[in-house]
């Protein structure tokens, strides 16, 4: 059986604040000549952008690193972090040496926007990397690309990061977006359990509306139940309470770790055990076990077995696969950079998303403006090499990130592939097998990708 992948980072966590929106007149974009918007920096040579210098690249990025979001998900710039270390030990990207500045943001809004304003008007940063959360990353993308700044590989599986590169065109995705993943669970399903009447659980933002969107492309007269929850209240009895009324002998979730948690300690109360099918954002059998004895004080034995019998998907490989060539490699990079702690799914996460930044700065060239890194990452994007199980689909009629993912089993704690990689677009496009051998690609000896 094969060890465990990844499951991603959450993208979506428990926020409280609405989202507000900076830029009131909307995304901004490149200038016909090629040059930068405001702020971009585009004119002059390799040190003339914002961030830049001779021997240095500052690029910053938001995250939870308090608050209820951050279990877990502080744990992802350890992991970029660690992973530019290293980089940086080999000698950097021509020379220059990447400066990493995180900031918390403490999964509010409101504290994002603050924040983005400190590292794009104060710092100066070249780029945002990674920065976690759809209603989070909602209420600063307009100013990062009215403001010109790179906005890579946000982690969240939103539509918005690159479904209309004409609307955000500084903004790219990086990891299976929500309705991919919604069409694929929707295929296997009705292919494999033709007669299951489903439910849905799915957090009320876009991450639960992208997923209902590909599920009922294959489902729509199977559903028999739609439930949402919204993020930060943690009584979800009423909703699981519903699904089990309607019948549902299979629930389709789409939430985050917590409330993978909190479903589960309501259906043992309420005596109900329909066959769980968990997105791989809410799938992390280390996190859910130790949240379901947090919750349950210690009731419920928590542990990575908790999920035993559970459906979900991945797109990584993680921890769980100590023999695979990446893992190795990440096991590497924390041994010698590292924090405290140990290598987790999280800074695998944040290291695999920092090996395709690093991509994106050797494909922009050494003189690295702005739109430079843009143009390179939407002519030679599809084809970047990396950890994840399907190719890209960066071009410049597409922003989105990975194109596919497999449906697992898990198994005493491991995860037990019962589909191929699969791969497809959203809207209508045909899901097919991955014939492109990515899930197959290996780093290089040193641990840094070659420049093209």
């Amino acid at each position: 059986m094969r060890r465990r992948l990844h499951r991603s980072a959450t993208l979506v966590a428990a926020a409280t604040a609405g989202a507000l929106l900076l830029g009131a007149c909307g995304a901004g974009g490149r200038d016909d000549d090629g040059g930068d918007g405001d702020g971009g920096g585009g004119d002059g040579g390799g040190a003339s952008a914002p961030g830049v210098t001779e021997d240095s690249i500052k690029i910053g990025a938001h995250f939870p690193l308090t608050g209820v979001a951050a279990p877990g998900y502080s744990e992802i710039p350890t992991g970029a972090k660690a992973y530019f270390d290293y980089v940086n030990a080999q000698g950097g990207i021509y020379g220059r040496q990447i400066e990493y500045v995180v900031r918390d943001d403490g999964y509010n809004p409101t504290n994002t926007s603050s924040v983005t304003n400190e590292l794009v008007l104060e710092e100066e940063i070249f780029a945002m990397v990674g920065g976690l959360g759809t209603p989070t990353h909602s209420a600063v993308v307009d100013f990062l690309n009215d403001e010109g700044v790179p906005d890579f590989f946000v982690s969240s599986g939103s539509l918005q990061w690159g479904d209309d590169p004409s609307a955000y065109p500084y903004t790219f995705g990086w990891q299976t977006d929500y309705e991919i993943e919604g069409k694929i669970i929707g295929q296997y399903v009705a292919e494999n359990m033709p007669d299951a009447k489903v439910g849905l659980f799915l957090q009320d933002d876009d991450f639960g509306d992208d997923a209902e969107k590909g599920v009922r492309q294959f489902l729509d007269d199977q559903v028999v139940a739609a439930e949402r929850y919204t993020s930060g209240n943690t009584d979800v009895g009423p909703q699981i309470a519903k699904l089990q009324a309607s019948g549902a002998d299979m629930v389709l979730s789409f939430n985050t770790p917590s409330y993978t948690a909190l479903s589960q300690l309501v259906a043992l109360k309420l005596g109900y055990e329909p066959q769980w099918f968990y997105t791989n954002v809410g799938s992390d059998a280390d996190l859910v076990g130790s949240l379901l004895s947090r919750f349950s004080e210690g009731a419920v034995e928590g542990g990575s077995s908790s999920l035993d019998g559970v459906l979900t998907t991945e797109y990584i490989p993680g921890v769980d696969q100590p023999d695979d060539p990446w893992v190795q490699l990440w096991q590497k990079v924390w041994d010698e950079h590292g924090e405290k702690g140990e290598l987790t799914n999280y800074r695998v996460y944040g290291m695999s998303h920092a090996y395709a930044f690093v991509q994106a700065l050797q494909a922009a060239g050494e003189d690295l403006t702005r739109d430079g890194i843009v143009e390179a990452m939407e002519e030679i994007g599809a084809d970047l090499e990396g950890p994840q199980l399907a190719p890209f689909r960066y071009s410049g009629d597409s922003h989105l990130g990975i194109s596919g993912m497999r449906i697992v089993e898990i198994k005493d704690g491991a995860g037990e592939d019962l589909t191929p990689v699969l791969v497809t677009d959203i809207g209508d496009a045909e899901i097919t097998e991955d014939d492109s051998g990515q899930d197959g690609d290996a780093p290089p000896e040193s641990g840094v990708p070659e420049a093209p």
